[in-house]
């Protein structure tokens, strides 16, 4: 049963619902790329000011993360965190509508947002604004922080915020994302957690050339016909293909574990009879376990040793994530299942299930009645949903998939909530195209459900940290029993981000040129 609190942010969602449909579109359409999230990170700050915040910005030395907090007038009470995330993801720019097209103005190389972050940071707001009504209204004790986590899509902000101290002191952190799988639909994760994640940049310098041949001591050999040096382009196709051939042999094959990258910078655009100077190639190695991030690491280093040697370069390996895995609390969990349960299920009504069909028609497939799929209205128990999960993985894995979120595990008792996006049924072997599910998560009428969904299961969960000690105290008994004593415990781990953020990298990002605002790579 909902107290009266409860009910009132409740009800504030349900009144602020126009204002969170254009903000979650405004932050859509900026679709701002990983540690580049200006307009965006902007953006909040500004209006938690305006909602009476106090706002640190460029927290943990990053400049699109921000760290707010309010107090409600009672003083004194339990400090409970929350957060946005906003960036988007290289090559995926969407409209927000029924057929494949960018955003006006961009080409499709453009930033957009897939899971959508847009729609994630919106949900976590409402529930903000929602508590921090409640408590206003009823004069409850608290504090409310939020913080907002650039670069979720390499794992960037949570290390570095954890490392430097801004998730210490909280009674409670709320973690939500708009579902990605099956069966984390409408639900809240149990034991297995998402996995360890690292990832490093690795730069290859050709800066001095003249060593690797010998020459007449001319500027520019005759017909440059003298030897030259490889140069930093061939160093990272050296570790590039060197990286895949030896995939099969740096990890067992279990676990579910992953390696990806992606190439930052290739020498320059004009192409001479020169060596490239300057290479750089991110990988991500996405794992359960700790030691595994450290064998595939080290396997990555001594390939991109040698790929240097070969090709006449030096190599630097900077780091842009070092991220633990999830720790899980039961009670946590308990109280945002019961959260949810309170809340049901998001609905998508007429107005929404025509945008579907219109998606489907203009794909060439038959409109259907019911276009979403099932599982978007229904709720699954986190022990059933564990069970599915479970079914893949050996007994022995603890944890499974990626998420920063894990960072905040290690600090504070911490639920991880998943509430569906729309997402459409599909005929018999037919795969959507991955702009659709984009677009509907740029839509008001499809993505308003979930933001109205999981903004209101936030704000009752937030409340019954604040209002009920006894739930609280269970989540904090449980934090400390599996830690090993809290903070410092004897199970406990300690942050991993020993490094500067990544902040100087040539990253992919908007740019403002004489021919307007356009993405980095230019609009044809």
């Amino acid at each position: 049963m909902t107290s009266s609190a409860q009910q009132a942010a409740l009800d504030f969602v349900d009144g602020i619902g126009a204002e969170l449909s254009v903000w979650t579109r405004t932050i859509f359409d900026f679709g701002e790329t990983a540690w580049r999230e200006y307009r965006s990170a902007r953006w909040y700050v500004d209006l938690l000011r305006r909602e009476g915040f106090s706002v640190e910005e460029g927290s943990g030395g990053m400049p699109t993360a921000f760290c707010a907090h309010w107090t409600g007038k009672a003083g004194g009470g339990p400090v409970i965190g929350l957060y946005a995330e906003y960036d988007a993801v290289p090559g995926n720019c969407q409209d927000a509508a029924t057929v494949k097209r960018p955003r006006p103005g961009l080409g499709e190389q453009a930033g957009g947002h897939t899971d959508p972050h847009s729609a994630l940071g919106m949900s976590s707001l409402a529930g903000l604004l929602a508590t921090k009504a409640a408590m206003e209204r009823f004069g409850l004790p608290g504090t409310l922080r939020f913080t907002g986590e650039p670069a979720e899509k390499v794992r960037g902000s949570k290390p570095i915020h954890a490392a430097r101290g801004y998730y210490d002191g909280l009674d409670g952190m709320i973690s939500f994302h708009p579902f990605y799988m099956l069966p984390l639909c409408n639900t809240v994760r149990w034991d297995t957690h998402c996995g360890a994640a690292y990832a490093m940049i690795y730069r290859f310098v050709c800066d001095q050339p003249e060593g690797w041949g010998r020459s007449d001591g001319a500027p520019i050999p005759q017909s440059h016909s003298a030897v030259r040096a490889p140069g930093a382009n061939d160093a990272l196709m050296t570790m590039y293909m060197a990286s895949k051939a030896l995939r099969d042999s740096m990890l067992p094959h279990q676990g579910g574990w992953s390696i990806s990258e992606a190439i930052l910078t290739a020498g320059q655009a004009t192409a001479d009879n020169l060596p490239a100077g300057l290479a750089e190639i991110q990988y991500m190695i996405r794992v359960p376990t700790l030691a595994m991030a450290e064998q595939a690491a080290a396997m990555l280093d001594r390939n991109a040793e040698m790929a240097a040697g070969m090709t006449g370069c030096r190599v630097e390996r900077h780091w842009v994530s070092k991220s633990r895995p999830g720790l899980a609390n039961h009670a946590m969990a308990t109280i945002a299942w019961e959260a949810l349960s309170a809340v049901g299920p998001p609905r998508w009504d007429e107005e929404a299930r025509g945008v579907a069909r219109e998606i489907q028609a203009n794909l060439g497939l038959e409109p259907m009645a019911a276009p979403f799929l099932d599982e978007c209205e229904r709720l699954i128990e986190p022990k059933e949903a564990e069970a599915i999960l479970r079914r893949d993985l050996p007994p022995s894995q603890r944890n499974s998939t990626s998420d920063d979120y894990t960072d905040m595990t290690w600090h504070a008792p911490t639920a991880r909530l998943y509430v569906a996006r729309p997402a459409l049924k599909a005929p018999p072997g037919f795969t959507y195209p991955g702009w659709v599910m984009n677009a509907l998560g740029g839509i008001g009428a499809t993505i308003d459900p979930m933001v109205t969904c999981a903004g209101k299961t936030i704000a009752l969960t937030a409340l019954r940290l604040i209002e009920d000690a006894a739930a609280r105290g269970a989540a904090r008994r449980e934090f400390e029993e599996r830690t090993g004593g809290g903070i410092g415990g004897t199970q406990w781990l300690a942050p991993l981000a020993d490094y500067p953020p990544p902040t100087g990298f040539r990253w992919p990002e908007y740019v403002d040129t004489a021919r307007g605002r356009d993405w980095w790579i230019p609009t044809v």
